[in-house]
């Protein structure tokens, strides 16, 4: 059954939007739609318990929503905000990946140490594969033969070949590591360690590591500075780490890996994600309740946009 709430806002018409931002609120068991031209919430919907990660289908035809606490990757139609069905998804999940080939789906099982693939089109668990203690990020290769588990507790990244579901190495990383994403090419991989408070890359054809980002930000505590999610720009030039509690959002140079900038944002940054010309960048602020809107250009906040308690995952729907 649809249990769609709808702000004022969309009963009125409206001018074509150039897109939205679809922020998951942990604690309201929402997601809140952000209009990118009007930087104003449009819609709120209703889903599962703890919505955290969220992802579009590559056509954008479903959105994927990890409802966490309901155990379920929920699939909903992004027109109407109807919960079309629940997938098989494990226990507890919490980050997930959608292959290149928009059919599998690829979930970290945060209680159960394993990384669950699901086939989205036929609704069935293809593998579930062990790894490490406390799985969270999750990211598959731009040619899709690989993919990569994160274990907060292990301290590691899991490597693992798409083709026969099995674990091919393990490299360690500093403490918690969050997110992990390849670059455009293929050929690095990037992976954020909350409580270490780095950011490693690795050679994605060795394994091995080339480079440790670290963050000091004038008056802010190391202890306070924790790297979670992080985007690149679209010339994979940039990234862009949210640094939770630090209430900044740094900017790192993608070729030097030298940190160019620190930009003040809302109280304990988790994710981001870009509208869809990659001129704004909205960040989920857990504890301020809301989205900072980053100008990329000038590396400076716009506006604060109040969303749903406890924002945590973010995700472009582009427009049409």
């Amino acid at each position: 059954m649809s249990r769609l709430l709808l702000s004022c806002a969309t009963l009125l018409a409206a001018p074509a939007w150039a897109g939205e931002i679809w922020v998951t609120n942990e604690l309201d068991d929402t997601i809140s739609v952000i209009d990118t031209g009007t930087l104003e919430v449009v819609r709120t919907i209703e889903t599962g318990e703890r919505p955290r990660g969220i992802t579009f289908a590559h056509d954008g035809s479903v959105v994927y929503i990890c409802a966490s606490d309901s155990d379920a990757v929920q699939v909903m139609d992004p027109e109407t905000g109807e919960i079309l069905h629940d997938l098989p998804s494990g226990e507890d999940p919490e980050q997930f990946a959608l292959a290149p080939d928009g059919r599998h789906l690829w979930i970290a099982n945060e209680d159960d140490a394993i990384s669950t693939v699901v086939d989205v089109e036929s609704r069935r668990v293809v593998a579930q594969i062990d790894v490490g203690i406390e799985p969270e990020g999750m990211a598959v290769s731009p040619d899709g033969k690989v993919a990569i588990t994160t274990s907060e507790t292990t301290n590691m990244a899991h490597w693992i070949d798409t083709a026969t579901h099995e674990t091919f190495a393990n490299t360690l990383v500093d403490t918690r590591p969050r997110h992990a994403e390849f670059t455009e090419d293929g050929g690095r991989l990037w992976v954020s360690s909350e409580i270490g408070g780095t950011v490693t890359v690795f050679d994605t054809a060795t394994q091995g590591e080339l480079a440790k980002i670290r963050f000091e930000i004038a008056g802010v505590h190391p202890d306070k500075i924790q790297p979670v999610g992080f985007e690149f720009t679209a010339d994979h030039g940039t990234v862009f780490v949210a640094l939770g509690p630090a209430n900044h959002v740094a900017v790192v140079n993608a070729t030097t890996y030298e940190v160019e900038d620190y930009i003040l944002v809302g109280r304990r940054v988790w994710h981001m994600a870009f509208d869809a010309n990659g001129e704004k960048l909205f960040t989920t602020n857990g504890v301020s309740g809301d989205v900072t809107v980053i100008d990329v250009a000038s590396r400076e906040a716009l506006q604060s946009i109040k969303v749903g308690r406890f924002p945590w995952g973010a995700a472009l729907r582009p427009g049409t």
